[in-house]
C-alpha cells in the first residue's frame, strides 16, 4: 500500500524534472523525456535524475557497434588458440602467487582462484582493459536506439542508484560500449546485486581493487549454483560409430556415459563430486575435435557470460594455471564462415523442415539442433557442426527440392 502511495505521487514529482537539453537527435530526445517519468518512478531523486540527464547526447561509436554483425564468424578453435596463450599463462600465474585474498576468497565463495583468473584475463585482460565509455551514455544510446530498450532502461536505473547513493559518481562509472564496467565488466544491475568489498575498506571497487573485483567475480559464480570441489568439464573420447546427435541433449552421471563407450581422455578415474554429478557431452568443433563433458560448473560460468565458448576459454585457461596436461586431442583445423553461408544453411534447413528459426547468421543452439536432426536424417555423423561441406550440401539439396 504505501509502495502504491508512492506511484500514485510521480506524476507530480515529474513536472519538477526539466527536459535533457536537446542533443538535435529527435529520436533519442524524446525517448529522453519519456524515460525520466520512468526512473522517477523507479525511485530516482529528481535531483539527481536533471542533473545526470542534463546535457545527455547518444554515443555514435556505441550505436554503430550496436548493429555491426561480424561478416565472418570466427571458429571456436581460433578463439581458444587466441585465449589460452603464453603470455596470459604467465601473467596469471604470477597474479596466482601474489594476491593475498585469494584463501578468503576461496574458503568465502568456493570457487577456485583458476577459474577466477580465468575469468579475470577474459574480461579484462587481468584489469588492464576495462574500457572507458560513459556508462550512462552507452545505455542511453542503446535504450534510445530501441533494440533493447526495456534492458537498457534497467540498467540506466541502477547507474542511477549507484549515484544516488553516493556510492560512485557517474565519472567512476566507466566501461565497454555495452555498459559493462571494472575488471569483472559487471552490468550494474549486477553490481548492485553481486559487487563486495573484499578488501573491506567500505566501498566496493571493480575498478581499481583487484580483491573486491576477484571477490566479487567469486559471489556472481557462487550465486550462479557453483559446485565446491566439483569439475567445470572433462575432456572425453567416444568410441567409434558413436551417435553424436545426444550432444548437447541429456545429462547424465559419468557411469551412465562410460555405458555408451564415452571415457576421459587422460584415462584417470572420476572424483567422487565428478561421479555423482550429471554431465552433458558436447563437441564444439565437431566429432573430428576434443569433446567434452560439461559439468554444473561450466553452466554456472555460462552465467557470467553466455556463451560455449566463452566458458570453454575460462576453463581451459584455468586448467593450465592449475598445471593440468594439454588436451589429448588437439583442435581442427577450422575455416571460417562468411554470414551469408551461415544464412544460407538456416534458410536451407528451415526449407527442408528442419526449424533452425530465425535466419540471422547466428548459430545457436536452435540451429545446431535442427543440423544435427537433418544429419542424422541423411545419414551423416549428427555433430550439429556447420562446416564448408555441410553448408555446401545444405544449399544443393534445398536447390534440387525447388525449397528455396
Amino acid at each position: 500500500m504505501a509502495r502504491a502511495a508512492h506511484d500514485a505521487a510521480v506524476p507530480v514529482q515529474q513536472s519538477s524534472v526539466a527536459p535533457p537539453t536537446a542533443s538535435g537527435d529527435m529520436i533519442f530526445d524524446a525517448w529522453a523525456s519519456e524515460f525520466q517519468g520512468r526512473a522517477l518512478q523507479a525511485g530516482i531523486d529528481p535531483a539527481v535524475l536533471a542533473r545526470e540527464m542534463r546535457g545527455l547526447t547518444p554515443d555514435p561509436r556505441v550505436a554503430s557497434l550496436d548493429t555491426r554483425q561480424p561478416e565472418f564468424s570466427k571458429p571456436l578453435s581460433e578463439y581458444i588458440k587466441g585465449v589460452v596463450t603464453a603470455d596470459r599463462q604467465a601473467i596469471g600465474l604470477r597474479h596466482r602467487a601474489s594476491l593475498p585474498a585469494w584463501d578468503a576468497i576461496e574458503q568465502r565463495y568456493g570457487v577456485p582462484r583458476d577459474i577466477l583468473l580465468g575469468v579475470w584475463a577474459l574480461e579484462s585482460g587481468f584489469g588492464s582493459i576495462q574500457g572507458s565509455y560513459d556508462t550512462l551514455r552507452s545505455l542511453a544510446t542503446l535504450a534510445a536506439q530501441g533494440r533493447r530498450r526495456a534492458w537498457a532502461e534497467g540498467e540506466m536505473i541502477a547507474v542511477l542508484r549507484i549515484i544516488q547513493s553516493g556510492e560512485h559518481p557517474r565519472e567512476r562509472l566507466r566501461g565497454s560500449w555495452a555498459g559493462a564496467m571494472g575488471q569483472t565488466q559487471f552490468i550494474p544491475t549486477t553490481f548492485l546485486a553481486t559487487a563486495v568489498d573484499q578488501d573491506g575498506d567500505g566501498r566496493r571497487d571493480i575498478w581499481g581493487s583487484n580483491a573486491d573485483s576477484l571477490g566479487s567475480a567469486a559471489n556472481l559464480l557462487a550465486k550462479a549454483g557453483w559446485v565446491r570441489g566439483q569439475s567445470w568439464a572433462r575432456e572425453v573420447v567416444a568410441p567409434p560409430g558413436f551417435d553424436f546427435s545426444v550432444t548437447e541433449g541429456p545429462r547424465l552421471t559419468p557411469a551412465e556415459w562410460a555405458a555408451q563407450g564415452v571415457r576421459r581422455a587422460d584415462g584417470q578415474p572420476w572424483s567422487a563430486a565428478d561421479a555423482d554429478a550429471q554431465a552433458q557431452l558436447v563437441a564444439p568443433a565437431g566429432a573430428a575435435g576434443p569433446l567434452f563433458l560439461l559439468f554444473p560448473n561450466h553452466f554456472a560460468l555460462r552465467q557470467y557470460n553466455n556463451s560455449v565458448a566463452y566458458a570453454l576459454g575460462v576453463g581451459l585457461l584455468a586448467d593450465r594455471f592449475s598445471g593440468a596436461a594439454p588436451l589429448v586431442r588437439p583442435w581442427p583445423v577450422e575455416t571460417p564462415l562468411p554470414l551469408i553461408d551461415r544464412m544460407t544453411a538456416q534458410r536451407a534447413l528451415n526449407a527442408l523442415g528442419f526449424d533452425a528459426g530465425q535466419a540471422d547468421g547466428v548459430v545457436g543452439m536452435g540451429t545446431r539442433k535442427a543440423l544435427r536432426a537433418w544429419q542424422k536424417a541423411r545419414g551423416l555423423t549428427a555433430d550439429g557442426y556447420l562446416s564448408p561441406e555441410m553448408v555446401r550440401r545444405l544449399r544443393s539439396e534445398a536447390d534440387a527440392a525447388g525449397a528455396v
